[in-house]
């Protein structure tokens, strides 16, 4: 009883393996978070929607402004404690306090020729840095639901729609000339690397709404994409070079485009074009709107070094992905990791702190969310979780975090697949839902991981698992037994 009036004392709530405690944010800024990271002195630094850069201090608590005015940031990198790079609305920035009295004095422009519409609905993220010091941003396509301005940046393309049709009185009774989602300048609804001295190059194309970046302990480089027109469901894309991920709106921005409008190109041509998603994040079950990808790089949020966590803006829960190479191809399973309150939803920004406790920035704007920053901190015990899942030729492999009690049998895993379709349409249903039949499960030697044989794989399929009934040798329950995993190759 003392130390649950302590944690209280202190601000902080209980959830099972985690504390949680609210950061309070300024009356004067308008709590919606865009971008979060840490600085090498410990410190957080915040830019919010409004345009502040904001800078917390975890041990007394207290907030700095270090710059204003920015233009919707929606994401931060510390270069160091004084260092900023941004990325706005139009333009990804160099934001330095170079006399050394806390505020920002400089800002200089990186890169900024991509192209601006006007539409609201063209968002700019990133950025994340790789080994060699490029930066990685990735475009929003454009809205139908929205015109354009009459000024643009960029060239234009006609493909589908022309300004003048944009421009009319009537032009909602045209929009489905160029869909529910466009992509009338560059590079909209394309992911891009940036070299320090801002020189571009183009990566993939085909993503429709790719809210954060963030790269594994491979260097791989995974951007989450939200269900829509041309998603049947929200995704995981391992982003690669050359790569075309699905929404085709971005394709006129192809260097040997054919001229074609993209809508008009058979789904059956488009399908055999892109590249499936690693993980699919199945809507309504899993979450319905992904957000940063954060790589677990320290043992201080438990057993699960090397995998990813997925922020998650319409469920109180944060996801985690969990990696399954197979031929070279990437794929997976996503599960909940925090789930329930005191989780909130609207979680759009994930950072470490220095202490292994991890900032969640949320957000709504004008779609369901949440707004402030929540920490979080592990309480130290290894709780029974599902640790990796794998692919096996005839079946999966699921280890835990914790030896289990018994032999556990076919009737624990309640298993089906299915899959979503490719189309133009917003969404999908799930597709040609059947149960999957439990052949045998068999136990390790270590008592920490089952082989469940199945009796058919298929390729292009979700595979939902729920495991029901599991106990750890100590008497504990299974945290979390509902997963799902995104099998795009069998294994050979």
């Amino acid at each position: 009883m003392k130390t649950l009036l302590c944690l209280f004392v202190l601000g902080l709530s209980l959830h099972a393996g985690f504390k949680f405690e609210d950061i309070k944010i300024p009356e004067t800024v308008d709590p919606q978070v865009g971008g979060l990271c840490t600085m090498p002195n410990g410190e957080i630094a915040a830019c919010f929607h409004r345009g502040e850069l904001m800078i917390y201090n975890p041990e007394k608590k207290s907030w700095r402004k270090f710059a204003s005015g920015l233009h919707e940031p929606l994401g931060i990198i510390a270069l160091s404690n004084s260092e900023f790079v941004v990325m706005q609305r139009p333009e990804l920035t160099l934001i330095k306090d170079t006399t050394g009295d806390g505020k920002a004095d400089s800002f200089d422009t990186i890169y900024d020729k991509f192209g601006m519409s006007g539409n609201y609905h063209e968002f700019s993220f990133g950025p994340v840095k790789d080994k060699e010091g490029n930066y990685y941003i990735a475009l929003n396509v454009a809205s139908g639901l929205a015109s354009i301005r009459k000024e643009i940046r960029g060239d234009f393309s006609s493909v589908g729609a022309s300004r003048k049709q944009f421009y009319a009185k009537d032009w909602k009774k045209q929009k489905n000339d160029v869909g529910r989602m466009f992509s009338k300048v560059p590079y909209r609804g394309w992911v891009l690397k940036i070299s320090p001295e801002g020189k571009m190059t183009p990566i993939s194309s085909g993503v429709r709404s790719p809210n954060g970046l963030g790269f594994d302990a491979d260097g791989d480089l995974f951007v989450p994409d939200n269900q829509g027109d041309w998603l049947g469901t929200s995704k995981i894309h391992h982003i690669q070079k050359g790569h075309f991920h699905g929404h085709p709106a971005s394709l006129v921005w192809e260097k040997d485009w054919d001229g074609r409008d993209p809508l008009k190109v058979p789904v059956d041509e488009l399908d055999k074009m892109r590249t499936p998603a690693a993980a699919l994040v199945p809507q309504g079950i899993m979450g319905n709107s992904p957000t940063q990808p954060l790589l677990i790089d320290h043992d201080k949020f438990g057993p699960f070094k090397g995998q990813m966590l997925i922020g998650e803006m319409n469920f109180q829960r944060v996801l985690r992905f969990m990696k399954d190479k197979v031929n070279g191809v990437t794929q997976g399973a996503i599960i909940p990791h925090i789930d329930g309150d005191p989780m909130r939803i609207g979680n759009n920004r994930l950072a470490w702190g220095q202490d292994g406790s991890l900032y969640i920035g949320r957000t709504k704007l004008s779609w369901p969310g949440d707004n402030g920053i929540q920490r979080v901190f592990w309480d130290g015990k290894a709780d029974l979780a599902v640790q990796d899942v794998k692919l096996l030729k005839d079946g999966f492999k699921v280890s835990f975090t914790k030896e289990l009690k018994g032999e556990p049998i076919a009737t624990n895993f309640k298993i089906f697949s299915y899959h979503y379709l490719y189309q133009r349409a917003y969404g999908s249903p799930r597709i040609d839902e059947q149960e999957v039949k439990v052949q045998s499960v068999s136990l390790s030697a270590d008592k920490k991981s089952l082989e469940v044989k199945i009796d058919q794989l298929s390729s292009g399929k979700v595979y939902d698992f729920k495991l029901s009934d599991f106990v750890s040798v100590d008497g504990e329950s299974l945290q979390f037994g509902h997963f799902c995993y995104t099998l795009n190759q069998l294994v050979k």
